[in-house]
């Protein structure tokens, strides 16, 4: 038992419930814990035997006695489950004292009668409740047990994502088996300066906690990362090292983490293999040092390995593998460099073969040894050492396969000629004999005598064993030791990092002396983890001062004793080793007899005599006797080490050759795992005779020694624990396996430290907190100004029993469970609150329905009583209408039925009386008709009768005459015959004549009678007559109407008959064409319907078409326009990302540029006596001002030789390449050198033939070829200069090199790249100035004109003939040297002019070409439209032709006019140098004089009456004007008294009359003096936020000045008539304005780095921590962590202390007079850091992701943005740089169910990447009860949804990005003739002019 210090107070009893329980119905209402007592008197405390799980079960039923009255119904608990490990269940009925049964129903709705133990009586444990759950500290739960750990970690783990989560001072890590975007570079930067607990949990946070205790404590620190194998430690210790590596701003020793990942490839093919558990398990642990200098910056690394597993080597067991090593040399046995080594397969070798699974799945060996290798090469092992390594390694597999064979049972031999045996020993370099030999035989040496003696065959095979074993040990340790090499550090070590990487508590169904030693490595661990938690624990006590008592608590001290103590297992081991007959069964007798039943800790198997059992602090571990005491013993025989050493193969002696040093017990080599410590922090002494007795050392006592030296070393450092856990065992992504989780979460420690802090006070708060929290349970009256006071006063009415909480100094500590109780009194409370709230605002809500129902009822009653009486009247009217109706239709149907009766019966007589009179005329009728047809009848009868009487008579007339006749025919006959019968026919004629006369007498009688009667029957009928021949006529005209009637019939007939026939015919036809017609209808029909369908689709085509041609038109004009706007974002992104690099590389070369000054001044103070170096005399005159760029860069190569004076061991070591390109510019110069000479001879020549031409020139030019010979030695002089400057640079290179200083970007290689710029301008402007010299001369020689050539002569003769010295003549023929060369250039200039003229006609005719091509083909396509279209086009065309031309011409208007402005101005130029050299030859100046004052194109300036704006000031007041102006101004004076842009104003006067004097030196020196004095400035000032802010808008009022009175008409629209005539007249600064803009850039650069400085302390505190909106959101329930206060204590940053400082900002570059674009700029920059800090620190932190956090992050941000419109900043773009954070808050606060609810977050969130949405959604945490979490398939769903959209994978916002800035032209009102300069300036030297 140990006492371990804890606070307590006396034991009490169990109080009264201070309130009294209130259960609802609500079943998903969380039953929080109230209250846990201490342990009461008499509980007995369990004894130190027992293990961890009956440790906690005796904490949860020390819990049961004081907690029995939480078991109620609806409360949730914990039950074992076979599958789950603990499954959740909810009581159905409350829990009374007796009760042997609980009524539990489990989440998935199946009850269950849970039995208690009768014995214990123990109750199973309570469920933390929902708003707890996935907190980031384990120890912030309320109930700290077990289940309640595991689910917490399987809560985060799945459902949110998070794999790391804090418990106390453990970072617990869960592997994932998947890569998370969570360790870029970015993260790190979120991390880096941040207290541990502020943050979610990360392995980056433990890395900064180690970084920052190491470099505030002045202590070494280690991280001790442990886990099971494929947990993930070395993937932890790899993010912890590359987290060092980039906070510690060593970019450049970065490689240092690279070359130990490098490592990796190598050190797991010789110490990782293939177990049952994991197919790449490590089986060894390292401890890697990672050295830091003084400032911090890594130098270096160590690597100390531990716990080799040695006994691999030569054993595996089932389906595992040996070291990876040896499969990777078998599987390349093929390749040709590996045929010496005589592999085979793997199954060939019995060190390879016995697991019998020699293949891992998925795992190529071959490929595997081609990365080994590559390793290898990079870390510096050679090719033949690498070889040298697999002779080794193949030597001992084949040493595996020697085989032994017994002579007899004490002495055993080597087949002869064995041929693994030759084998190896050719492989090893050793004699054949003298290996077999020590194999079968070992020396044994006495006090008097050594003699030889042959071992037995197990022996010897046992040797054999041990011997390869100790060969790979040595080898695994001289591999370490070159990687280290590597790895070394050439400075002095200041202090070191460790990263622990060793395996954790291990446990096989058959363990033995290995897993023996891991698990005593582990208690080690562990009590060193819990005496570290305890004094964590007692230095937080003792600095909150609280009183404390000693509490009897469980340590594995006792386990260690048994292990290492005197007479321990290690001390019984090493003693049965000792013996001659020691045996592993004696060993376990032994033990037996010494611990059993005296230890509680140690056991015996029941069912063996051959095992025991020890109780760690994780589990109860079975080991097996058998090989425990020949594992410890390790024998290696001396004889077969020598045979080793002796060998001629030079790598094999070099293993063994540390062995004959003093070894320190880190060095052994033991059997189990090796611990192979190289450099100790504490190294043993050396002991005299120690090496002849080390390696006989037991395994375990080495063993013991090495724990021993590296717990020294953690006891040394500070140590911070990662437990790594392996969530399954088949690497599936995000599976949490409980059974596996839980198993290592005994064996890691975390639930002994869940169980450390739950014994005392484990949750803590701060008083601000806890107020903050609840104050919702005080009064207004108990709230007191005194926070401390005032919480005390609370939890006394809260909290009866006073043991359950302590006042502390700061901070308030609470018992487990209490925090529970709480947080259920507050919900209760808010519940509370809530109903009441509810019931007024739904009482509010029913009256106001109510009220408006009755308003609503009302209205309806009134319209539907109106209805009513406008129905009623409406039926009135209609009821009396009706009436009137009905009479008038009654009286309508009567009159009408009266009618038709009347009418009917007038009907009825007319047709009767018609009838019968119709019956009457048809009777008359009849009667008349009866009388004629009586008539007639009568008539016809009696006719008939006469007729037929008549045709009787006249027949028998006939027949009496026919007698008569025959007869007298007969007598005729017979008279005829005689003469008689004439006489009596004339007789009978007479007679018959007679009668004819009698007959005519009758008739004329009757005649008369007929004619008498004729004329009465005409009187008679006279009128008849008249009357008949009326009708005969009216008859004669019906007869030939009915003739013509008939004729037409006939023809009509004939017609019809004709037409009959046609109508047949016609009818044929018609049935023929009304088949065809049918048929042809049907057709037509079936085209017209198909006609019509194709019409109908063609107009449904056309309208498509139209519709499509009106939709593409839209869309191609929405499409251009959007792809114009797109063009131009894009334009503008590009141009944004051009500046942005631009304005980057501006920054990175002030940096450099900034560096080198440093390096610069460093240098001077190192160097006692500095050498002057050579300054570069500037130029006179000068055309343009090309090099006013680069004069920064000439200042450094002016300043090239003093650091190149350095001390030898300060000189910068250069790269050979740029030597030789050095050296190859150098020859370059001496080549154009000896050119120049050449040509100069040869001009000489001719110069002495051109004398009488030259003897013709003024005498003014010898003064100026003087002037320009001097101007020519000082180029050969600057030639020479430059010529030391390269041989100084060669020097340097042949003195020292060091290719990582002359890497590409290191500061030596940058630097000289400075100077070779400079010096290559140089010799640019070099050329320039000779140009200019020439141009100079013929200029001057137009400028002269001679009046008098034989004067001009003569005088030229005279000046010749004073000229007696030589020097002089040959300056002379060096002019006219000069002039052939100019026109020579001139020439050549003409020539090349006119190549360019002709290339341009070429241009031309293959443009006009190129047009006539396009008129053909426009021609062509205008032929093949119509007319009107054809016209068009043509119009169209002609238009735009004309257009073209028009802008053309404009174009060339605009070149024409500038070309004139231009010549106008050299006209005035010359004009003046004109009049200058008049005024020069009238004041007769002398040759000497002009020497002294080279000529040069000056302006004298004339006296004005009015000031025109120009201050000037003399040459030698320079450096004054810029150190009082610049240097020494006080920017808060200036700002406050002085008109903005002052200094601005002042220097541009200054050049401006340095250009009205035509001074280029001047100007060149003003501006020069005056950008280094703000550099100086800046870099001396440059974190004060005024100056800087002063100098960038200074700095920006003097660019647009040099814009403004430029002389370009792009500048001078606004400028006044007055201000134009201010312009400048001789230089064009265009040059220099891009060098001020650079400046500007650089200053504003720096301005945002000072404000973000300013800015970032505040950024979380005021927009996250602060509750700006007081009670919205309370702080939850913290663990041990530190944790940032969200409440704003004095000294913490609110929101108004941001809207303070952005005020001050503002106001200052107000006064400073900052353009009032550049302040947007300034502004945006800065609300994109609040957004992106402020967004990075929401995605980091799982506490701030809440509802009532999105309601204060909105609230904040409508503060910011009611600030920009006060400072009418809306345009700025400052508020859509925080649309991210306004979007994460929005998330936070929208409803997150349903698929609608998903649709929405995706439109709304478009400013936010996939993998921030759904990190928010991941992190969302109640902080009240009411909250809902967030479920997975709702972020599964929005995952699907956002899956196409293509965003950066980035997490993070960069809070590093500058936005490119630009400066837009704003030319200034102010009139510079109006400027006062104050006398406080101290600036009286300057006069105005």
């Amino acid at each position: 038992m140990t006492s371990v210090v804890l606070l307590g107070k006396p034991e009490r009893e169990i109080p009264k419930l201070p309130y009294e329980i209130v259960y609802t119905n609500t079943r998903d209402m969380e039953i929080c814990s109230m209250e846990i007592e201490p342990i009461l008197p008499g509980k007995e405390i369990p004894a130190a035997s027992e293990s961890a799980e009956n440790l906690c079960c005796w904490r949860y039923g020390m819990e049961i006695d004081v907690l029995e009255y939480m078991y109620v119904k609806y409360a949730r608990v914990w039950i074992p489950d076979p599958e789950e490990v603990w499954k959740s269940a909810e009581l159905l009925k409350d829990y009374k004292p007796g009760d042997k049964v609980l009524q539990l129903r489990l989440e998935e709705g199946k009850d269950l009668e849970y039995s208690l133990d009768p014995k214990t009586k123990e109750l199973p444990p309570l469920r933390n409740p929902d708003i707890l759950v996935g907190e980031n500290d384990l120890t912030a739960l309320s109930y700290l047990h077990e289940p309640a750990v595991l689910h917490n970690l399987k809560v985060r783990f799945i459902d949110s994502k998070l794999i790391y989560t804090y418990c106390g001072i453990v970072l617990v890590a869960i592997n994932p088996y998947e890569q998370l975007p969570i360790y870029g570079e970015d993260i790190i930067n979120a991390y880096s300066g941040q207290n541990m607990g502020d943050m979610d949990p990360h392995i980056f946070a433990v890395a900064e906690e180690a970084y920052k205790q190491m470099a505030r404590d002045e202590r070494n620190q280690s991280i001790i990362v442990s886990g099971e194998s494929g947990a993930g430690k070395t993937v932890s210790a790899k993010y912890a090292m590359r987290y060092f590596a980039t906070v510690s701003g060593s970019a450049s020793e970065a490689n240092v983490e690279e070359k130990v990942l490098a490592s990796n490839p190598i050190m797991e093919s010789i110490g990782n293999a293939k177990t049952t558990r994991n197919d790449n398990s490590s089986r060894f642990g390292k401890y890697i040092e990672i050295g830091f200098d003084k400032r911090y910056r890594i130098i270096g690394a160590n690597m100390r390995t531990y716990l080799l597993e040695k006994s691999r080597v030569v054993f595996q067991a089932e389906e595992e593998r040996n070291y990876h090593i040896f499969y990777q040399l078998c599987a390349s046995a093929a390749l040709p460099e590996f045929k010496t080594l005589r592999l085979g397969s793997a199954n060939y070798f019995h060190y390879t073969k016995q697991g019998g699974s020699p293949v891992i799945d998925g795992v190529d060996d071959a490929k595997e040894m081609v990365n080994t290798r590559q390793a290898c090469t990079l870390l510096g092992i050679s090719d033949s050492y690498q070889m040298g390594i697999f002779r080794i390694l193949a030597g001992i597999l084949h040493l595996g396969n020697v085989e032994f064979a017994s002579r007899d049972s004490d002495s055993c031999t080597v087949p002869t000629k064995h041929e693994p045996l030759i084998i190896f020993c050719d492989l090893m370099g050793v004699e054949y004999e003298e290996m077999a030999h020590w194999l079968c035989h070992r020396k044994l040496a006495t006090a008097t005598e050594t003699y030889i003696k042959p071992i037995s065959k197990l022996h010897a095979i046992n040797a054999r064993d041990a011997l390869a074993k100790h060969i790979y040990a040595n080898l695994f340790n001289w591999i370490v030791d070159h990687v280290n090499k590597a790895l070394h550090a050439t400075v002095k070590q200041h202090s070191f990092i460790g990263v622990l990487d060793i395996y954790g508590f291990e446990t096989f169904e058959i363990n033995s002396f290995e897993q023996f030693c891991i698990n005593y490595a582990n208690e080690k661990l562990q009590q060193q983890f819990n005496m570290h938690v305890f004094k964590l624990e007692q230095e937080e006590y003792m600095k909150e001062q609280i009183p404390w008592t000693l509490i009897d608590f469980y340590d594995n001290q006792p386990c260690i004793n048994l292990i290492e103590a005197k007479m321990g297992i290690l001390d019984l081991l090493d003693e049965e080793c000792k013996m001659p007959k020691g045996s592993d069964d004696s060993w376990a007798q032994k033990l037996y007899n010494t611990h059993l039943n005296k230890c509680a800790l140690f056991e015996k198997p029941r069912l063996s005599n051959k095992a025991f059992i020890i109780k760690h602090f994780a589990d109860k571990v079975e080991y097996q006797c058998e090989g425990f005491l020949e594992k410890n013993k390790d024998t290696v025989y001396e004889e077969q080490i020598k045979v080793l050493k002796s060998s001629k193969f030079k790598l094999l002696p070099e293993l063994f050759q540390d062995e004959e040093k003093v070894l320190s017990p880190t060095s052994a080599t033991p059997s189990g795992r090796v611990p192979l410590s190289r450099m100790p922090i504490k190294p043993a002494k050396a002991r005299p005779g120690q090496a002849s007795k080390e390696h006989k050392k037991t395994v375990g006592h080495q063993f013991r020694n090495s724990l021993h030296l590296l717990m020294e070393t953690l006891n040394a450092t500070t140590p911070h624990y990662v437990r790594c856990i392996k969530p399954n065992d088949f690497k599936f992504p995000f599976t949490f396996d409980e059974k596996r989780a839980v198993q290592q979460l005994r064996a890691c420690g975390v639930l002994e430290t869940i169980r450390i802090s739950a014994a005392g006070f484990p949750s803590r708060w701060t008083y601000q907190e806890f107020f903050s929290r609840y104050r919702v349970l005080m009064k207004q009256r108990d709230v007191l100004g005194d926070r401390k006071q005032t919480c005390k006063n609370v939890l006394e009415k809260l909290i009866q029993d006073k043991d359950k909480y302590q006042f502390g100094k700061t901070k308030i500590f609470f018992r487990a469970g209490q925090v529970a109780y709480l947080e259920k009194i507050r919900a209760d409370k808010l519940r509370a609150a809530c109903i009441r709230i509810q019931k007024t605002i739904r009482g509010w809500l029913m009256r106001k329905k109510y009220v408006r129902m009755r308003k609503a009822a009302i209205t309806i009653q009134r319209h539907v009583r109106g209805y009513q009486a406008r129905c009623y009247a409406k039926f009135l009217r209609r009821t009396r209408a009706a009436i009137t109706i009905q009479k008038f239709q009654r009286m309508y149907v009567v009159r009408k039925r009266y009618q038709c009766m009347r009418d009917a019966t007038i009907a009825l007589q007319a047709l009767l009386r018609g009838y019968m009179v119709r019956n009457k005329y048809q009777m008359m009728l009849r009667e008349h008709k009866s009388v004629v047809i009586q008539k007639h009848v009568r008539g016809w009868l009696a006719r008939r009768r006469y007729g037929r009487t008549l045709r009787a008579i006249v027949y028998l007339q006939c027949c009496y005459r026919r007698m008569m006749a025959k007869r007298e025919l007969k007598k005729l006959k017979i008279e005829a015959r005689s003469v008689e019968r004439y006489k009596k026919l004339h007789i009978g004629l007479e007679n018959k004549i007679m009668q004819l006369q009698r007959k005519i007498d009758e008739q004329n009688k009757e005649y008369k009678s007929l004619l008498e009667k004729m004329s009465s029957l005409e009187i008679t009928y006279s009128t008849e007559t008249e009357k008949l021949r009326s009708d005969v006529e009216r008859l004669r005209m019906s007869e030939e109407e009915a003739k013509n009637a008939t004729n037409r019939v006939i023809s009509l007939q004939e017609e019809i008959a004709k037409l009959r026939r046609e109508l047949h015919q016609t009818q044929s036809e018609k049935k023929s064409i009304e088949e065809w017609a049918d048929k042809y209808k049907h057709e037509t029909e079936q085209l017209v319907s198909e006609l019509k369908e194709q019409n109908s689709l063609l107009k449904t085509e056309k309208e498509e078409l139209n519709r499509r041609i009106h939709d593409q038109a839209r869309e191609i004009t929405e499409s251009m326009e959007k792809k114009l706007v797109e063009e131009t974002k894009q334009l503008e992104l590009d141009l944004n990302d051009e500046r942005l690099r631009y304005q980057n590389l501006l920054n990175e070369f002030s940096r450099l540029e900034e560096r080198y000054d440093d390096l610069k001044d460093e240098m001077n103070l190192m160097v006692s006596i500095p050498k002057p170096g050579h300054k570069r005399t500037d130029s006179t005159h000068s055309s343009n001002e090309s090099e006013y760029t680069f004069s920064s860069e000439i200042t450094e190569a002016e300043d090239l030789p003093l650091r190149m004076e350095e001390p030898s061991e300060k000189k910068a070591p250069l790269d050979m390449s740029l030597f030789l390109k050095l050296q190859k510019r150098v020859s370059e110069l001496e080549q154009e050198k000896q050119s120049l000479q050449d040509e100069l001879d040869r001009k000489e020549e001719q110069a002495l033939r051109a004398k009488a031409k030259e003897e013709e020139r003024p005498p003014i030019r010898g003064a100026e070829l003087e002037y320009e010979s001097l101007k020519r030695q000082e180029l050969e002089s600057e030639n020479k200069k430059l010529k030391n400057e390269l041989n100084e640079l060669q020097k340097a290179l042949t003195e020292t090199r060091a290719p990582e200083v002359t890497a590409p970007g290191a500061p030596a290689y940058r630097v000289l790249l400075d100077q070779l710029t400079s010096v290559s301008e140089e010799l640019e402007v070099r050329k320039e100035e000779v140009l200019i010299l020439r141009s100079q001369l013929v200029s001057q020689k137009e400028a002269i004109q001679p009046k008098n050539t034989m004067t001009d002569a003569t005088i030229l003769l005279e000046d010749v003939q004073k000229m007696k010295d030589k020097g002089e003549i040959a300056q002379a023929y060096i002019g006219l040297k000069e002039t052939n060369r100019l026109l020579e250039s001139q020439l050549q200039s003409q020539k090349k002019s006119h190549e360019n003229e002709l290339e341009s006609l070429r241009g031309e005719i293959q443009s006009l070409k190129e047009e006539n091509n396009r008129q053909q083909q426009l021609l062509a396509q205008n032929l093949q439209l119509p007319p009107e279209a054809r016209i068009e086009a043509s119009l169209q065309h002609e238009i735009t032709r004309l257009t073209n031309e028009n802008l053309d011409l404009m174009e060339q208007l605009e070149k024409q006019d500038k070309t004139v402005r231009k010549l106008k101005k050299q006209l005035k130029v010359f004009a003046k140098k004109i009049g200058e050299l008049e005024v020069g030859q009238m004041e007769n100046i002398s040759p000497g004089q002009i020497i002294d004052e080279p000529i040069r194109p000056v302006n004298i300036p004339r006296k004005e009456k009015d000031f025109q704006g120009m201050l000037e000031y003399k040459k030698e007041d320079e450096q004054k004007l810029v150190k009082n102006l610049i240097l020494e101004l006080k920017p808060r004076g200036v700002a406050v008294n002085l008109i903005p842009g002052l200094p601005a104003y002042i220097l541009f006067m200054c050049v401006r009359h340095a250009d009205y004097l035509n001074d280029d030196q001047k100007v060149r020196s003003l501006l020069t003096s005056t950008i280094n004095g703000i550099k100086k400035v800046l870099k001396k000032r440059g974190d004060d936020f005024e100056t800087v802010s002063f100098w960038l808008s200074n700095t920006c009022r003097f660019l647009h000045c040099l814009k403004q009175y430029s002389g370009e008409e792009g500048f001078m629209k606004h400028n006044t008539p007055r201000q134009n005539e201010h312009c400048l007249t001789n230089f064009d600064l265009a040059e220099y304005r891009q060098v001020l803009s650079d400046l500007a850039i650089q200053i504003y650069q720096q301005l945002v780095r000072v404000l973000e400085n300013i800015l970032q302390p505040m950024i979380v505190s005021g927009m996250l921590e602060h509750e700006t909106i007081q009670g919205v959101s309370g702080v939850k329930p913290t663990g041990l962590r530190k944790r940032t206060s969200s409440i704003a204590d004095e000294g913490t940053y609110t929101l108004d202390s941001i809207i303070r400082q952005l005020n001050s900002f503002h106001s200052v570059m107000c006064q400073h007079g900052m353009d009032p674009e550049l302040i947007k700029q300034v502004v945006k920059q800065m609300f994109y850091i609040i957004g992106a800090v402020t967004l990075n620190n929401l995605l980091l932190r799982k506490d701030m992701c809440s509802w009532s956090k999105g309601m204060q992050i909105r609230y904040n941000v409508s503060q910011l943005e009611e600030w920009l419109r006060d400072k009418n900043l809306m345009n700025s773009g400052a508020k859509e740089t925080l649309e991210p954070l306004i979007q994460a808050a929005q998330l936070l606060q929208v409803k997150k169910k349903t698929d609608e609810d998903a649709e929405a977050i995706c439109s709304m969130c478009n400013a936010l990447t996939t993998a921030q949405i759904v990190k928010v959604l991941n992190l969302y945490t109640p902080v009240n009860e009411f909250e809902e979490r967030v479920l997975v398939s709702f972020i599964r769903t929005i995952q699907v949804r956002l899956r196409d959209r293509k965003d950066s994978p980035q997490l993070l916002m960069d809070a590093k990005h500058i936005f490119p800035v630009t400066f837009p032209f704003n030319p200034s009102s102010l009139a510079l003739e109006t400027i006062q300069i104050p006398a406080s300036l101290g600036l009286g030297f300057i006069s105005r002019v």
